[in-house]
């Protein structure tokens, strides 16, 4: 994968120094009223894509921060599930630990009954 990005970054770059040196004339930019810029036409295109460029990076770096915040939240809601059904269990294993002990009362409890009847 790396390979392929390296031929895409030099395919890239080749295009834009071959459009540099066919595009020396100079081009007038204007950003606001009365405002202009005048620079030849192959950096105001290399100044261009590396403002996309950042933007891209930003964009990238702004989604996965989100993903990761997604990722936490996600994270703490099955702890806290974890945490409810660990409880569960503990509650359930004193329950029957109770039951247990008051099994062997009962069956004391009918055998003397039995006793007495008899």
């Amino acid at each position: 994968m790396k390979q392929l990005n390296f031929v895409i970054i030099f395919v890239i770059c080749l295009a834009l120094v071959l459009f540099g040196i066919e595009n020396t004339e100079p081009a007038v930019i204007r950003f606001v009223e009365g405002k202009q810029i005048q620079a030849p036409l192959s950096i105001e295109l290399i100044l261009a894509m590396g403002v996309g460029a950042v933007l891209a990076w930003v964009f990238s770096v702004w989604s996965q921060l989100q993903r990761q915040i997604e990722a936490g939240q996600e994270i703490r809601t099955r702890d806290s599930r974890i945490q409810q059904l660990e409880d569960d269990i503990e509650r359930y294993k004193a329950e029957i630990q109770e039951q247990q002990r008051l099994l062997p009362a009962a069956a004391t409890e009918a055998e003397s009954a039995e006793i007495t009847e008899s």
